[in-house]
This record gives C-alpha cells, structure tokens and sequence, in this order.
C-alpha cells in the first residue's frame, strides 16, 4: 500500500552518508515539542537524502531480485531456473514478488524524491538540485508504470507532504505524457553556473552537461515506448530529444558504482546469485538460478567475446575465489525455461543428480559482482534507439552507422566489469554479423535483440522493449499451473493490500485499465 507518511530520515548509509543533525526545540509548556513529527527532519540535508535516494533506487535487494532477476529476467529468457519460486521462468503468481517493487519502490524511491522535488522547487538557488531531481524522478516513476501499467503519480508520496494517503491511479498516458514534460523542462533548464548536489551525486558527480544528456537519453527511451500507441508523438519526443543532444559516448551512461564490503554498498542483484541463489548443502554447480538457453545460445552461436564474462561454470564453492576456470565458450551450455525438477527430464530424459552442474550461471567473478556497478541506461542502448530512428525516419538516415556503434560500446563498457574486449575482437564481431539493411522488420530484430542483450542485469528494460518491439523473438512456455495460458505476461500485478487498503483507487484503476491480469495489456502496449 502507499500509505507511506513517515519519512524515514533515520536511515543513513554506510560509508556513504554523513549524519544528519537532528533540530529539537522545547518550551516551558511542551506544547510544541508534542505537535512535531518525531520521524521528520526539520532540516533535513538534501545531499544526503538524494544520495539515499539513488542508491534505493539502485535497489535494496529483495525487489529487485523479485521483479527484476525473478519475473523480469527469467520471463525475457535472461534467467531460468528449475525451482517454481522462480515465477516468471513458468508465468506463476507470487503475490510477494509481483508486489515487491511497487511496495518498495513507493515505500523508498517516491517518497524520498518527492519531498526533494518539494524542498528545492521554489527556490532559485537551488534549481539545479530541483531540476536534477526532476529527471530522477521521471526515471522512477517510468520504471514503476512500465511493469505495472496506471499506477499512483501525481498524489503519489504525499501522505507527509499534503496528506493525501490514498493516492488516485493515474492514467499511464498522463504519466508518460507529463514525465515527457518533464525531462524536457528540466533538461533545458539545468545551469552550469549554479550549484548542484557535486560529491553526493553518485551518477553524475554534479556534471550538468552529463544529467542534460542523461534527461535527453530518457526522453529518448520514454519517447520510443510510444511507437505503437502514438507514432506521431513517437516521432515528436524522440526528434526532440535527438536535437537537445543524447548521450555520446560509455563516460555518460547512468550507473552508480558499488563496493563489495557490506549491503549498503554492494550490487545487491550480484550479491543475490553469489548467496541466495546456492543451495547451502553443495556449493559446487548447484544455483538455483542458471542461465537462459536463449540467452546463452544468442551469445554463443554469433561468438560474442562478452560470453566468458557473462557465463561460467562452477566448479567451486559460493566463494569467487574458489571457482575453476570454466568460462570457455564451448563448454557453456544454458538452461530450458519452463521446467522444474521432474518435468526437465521429459525433455532431457538422461538427467541425473549433477546434471544442473552442467548448465551456465552468471560469471560472479565480472558482470554479476557485488561489486559491479548497478547500470540504469547505457549509451549502447541511446545508439540502439537512434539506429531505429534512423530506419523510421525520424533522424539522420545512418542506421548502420549507430548500430555499429551500439555493439561497440556494449562490448567495450565491460571494462566497468573488469574486463577488457579489444578493439580486434569488435571488429572481427562486427564484420562477421553485419548491419542488414533489408526490411524493416530485420533490421528492427537485428537491433532489438542486441537491445535486449546489453540490458542483461537490467532486465526491467529489456522487458518493457521487447514488449514493444517484439524483439528477439521469444518461444514461451507453458508450464502446468500457469497464470497466462502459456503466453508471456504483459505486465505485474498489482500488490493484493491495494484491494483492501486502497479499495476505491485500485478499483477505478481496474475499471480504466482492465483487469488487474499478468495478461492485460497497459497503455503504450496496446497491440
């Protein structure tokens, strides 16, 4: 529920939060001090409450192992997984995971970036902060209607701010179209010459020229979402944000840099296959989570270089630096989607006890670290989207030229990982799968698929593209018990506590969105 009124001001972070002084005041009567909120700061430090907000939004772990990895990942065939807790491998309803973002999301994310938006919009000194705001907050509100289709926005955290504790559901095309807005008045209005958040910016470090094209890049994503929906206003957002300038090269993607050392730091998803994800009694090969066939299968039939830092075999324990060297793209091998223990074996009838051993997991050691950063946009993706506006029409007519220097950039930002691609083995990649410029449909796919391969970790994009496009195509499955009818889910449920304890909200959002079913398609989804 989003009854969300008291801030949690309490919460620091370690390492990466300075304490926040709390201001008491007392008179003889001790009136004054009873009508204040104990659970507030009267002055609170903005540095400290944007940078809380970041790394929330980064993720706390359990929600983004559940939406993200759990129905995101393993329902565009990044994850699979033979154990029926991982619901969106076999498109089951887990009330706890479906709701877990949207009930950690308004809980941390919103409420946190509302009241900063509140702190800073009228004063003019601090229009940077307040603008800068605005834009991260157009990137949690996006993220949060794109799995869930209408959702709370404009009353949405404002139980302490204007005590509203009932927030209606907006319409998902008033939220795309104000978030739009948005991004591009705030964009726009950033100013080098004024003071920005500097240090307790974990993204950008301060550098207005980089959140202006971070602003533009998002208005870019949000503005292609609207292809089926609304081409003409497609075409309007995304000329738009190619002329206010979009990301130029790996220095601006939008990510925030972790620390293995405790769970305020680490990458919480990379954390969660390196523990929660092992079975206690044998560590060796045995995750509950592998890697999707189809994924495994893409990178290894095109001989992809990102292979051996994506998957591995292993052959040691929980711990990293026991693990053999098994990352040879031969021997990888990706699991099925759509089974459980009993059933893999009416499709692999040799399987045995080992057998899950055999099959690939995410390469703890490079992209799947603790200590890897958490990736919000890539500038491969900005190129991978001004590839499609090219073939559309809508920008400079050199398709090629920004797929080329999509799969460039995806291959190179591995060194955020540790690892080093060469330039030699871009090349020898790209001419050995050139751009095609035939139909439309197979240049889309060309695009797209790589689209959803650079997004592997940030599934929640990966997700929302391909329900747009289409792309890659996927097979679904169709396991017994399923929640769809053997089709992949259009979007999550909404958290069942909405139905009680936000009775009259959730039932006009049923009413103007259609039932709330994993199949009902949302606004910009519309086929």
């Amino acid at each position: 529920m989003i009854r969300y009124i008291k801030q949690k001001r309490g919460l620091m972070l370690t390492g990466m939060l300075t304490a926040a002084s709390l201001l008491a005041s007392s008179c003889d009567s001790g009136f004054e001090e009873m009508n204040k909120n104990p659970n507030a700061l009267t002055d609170p430090v903005l540095e400290n409450l944007f940078t809380y907000n970041i790394v929330k939004t980064a993720g706390t772990g359990y929600e983004n192992h559940r939406a993200n990895l759990i129905y995101c990942g393993a329902m565009i065939q990044h994850f699979a997984s033979l154990n029926t807790y991982w619901s969106g491998d076999k498109y089951l309803s887990n009330v706890e995971y479906y709701s877990a973002y949207f009930d950690t999301g308004y809980q941390n994310q919103v409420k946190e970036i509302e009241q900063i938006v509140s702190l800073t919009k009228d004063n003019t000194a601090l229009s940077n902060k307040y603008n800068i705001a605005r834009i991260w907050r157009a990137y949690i509100y996006s993220r949060m209607t794109d799995l869930y289709g209408d959702i709370p926005y404009s009353e949405a955290g404002k139980g302490y701010l204007s005590n509203v504790y009932s927030p209606k559901y907006d319409k998902q095309a008033d939220i795309y179209a104000d978030l739009l807005k948005e991004l591009e008045a705030a964009g726009t209005a950033l100013d080098a010459s004024k003071a920005t958040y500097g240090a307790a910016d974990p993204v950008y470090g301060g550098d207005v020229a980089k959140w202006k094209r971070f602003a533009n890049s998002l208005m870019l994503r949000l503005g292609m979402r609207l292809t089926k929906v609304d081409a003409a206003a497609a075409q309007t957002w995304v000329k738009k944000a190619i002329a206010a300038g979009v990301m130029q090269s790996n220095d601006d993607l939008a990510k925030i840099n972790h620390l293995n050392t405790n769970d305020n730091n680490r990458n919480l998803d990379g954390n969660t296959l390196r523990t929660q994800e092992y079975d206690p009694t044998n560590f060796k090969g045995i995750a509950k989570s592998k890697l999707s066939n189809t994924f495994v299968s893409f990178l290894k039939n095109n001989n992809d270089p990102r292979l051996p830092y994506i998957a591995t075999l292993w052959q040691g324990n929980a711990d990293a630096t026991q693990q053999v060297t098994s990352t040879l793209p031969e021997l990888q091998k990706g699991l099925p989607n759509g089974y459980d223990n009993i059933t893999i074996k009416t499709l692999i009838p040799t399987w045995g006890d080992n057998s899950l051993a055999e099959y690939s997991e995410a390469n703890l050691n490079y992209i799947a670290s603790p200590a890897a950063p958490t990736v919000f946009q890539t500038y491969a993706e900005v190129e991978y989207l001004l590839a499609e506006a090219a073939v559309r029409g809508w920008g400079d007519g050199q398709a090629a030229t920004h797929y080329n220097k999509g799969v460039t950039a995806a291959m190179k930002m591995f060194s955020l990982y540790g690892a080093t691609i060469s330039d030699a083995d871009v090349t020898a990649y790209l001419l050995a799968h050139p751009y095609t410029a035939t139909t439309v449909n197979a240049q889309m796919e060309q695009i797209h698929t790589q689209y959803w391969a650079v997004n592997f970790l940030n599934s929640y994009e990966a997700y929302a593209n391909w329900r747009r496009t289409g792309y890659p195509v996927l097979t679904p499955t169709n396991y017994v018990g399923n929640e769809t009818g053997g089709v992949i889910p259009r979007r999550l449920k909404y958290p069942q506590s909405e139905a009680s304890k936000n009775a009259t909200q959730y039932n006009a959002a049923i009413a103007q969105q259609g039932a709330d079913l994993f199949t009902t398609r949302m606004w910009w989804d519309k086929q």
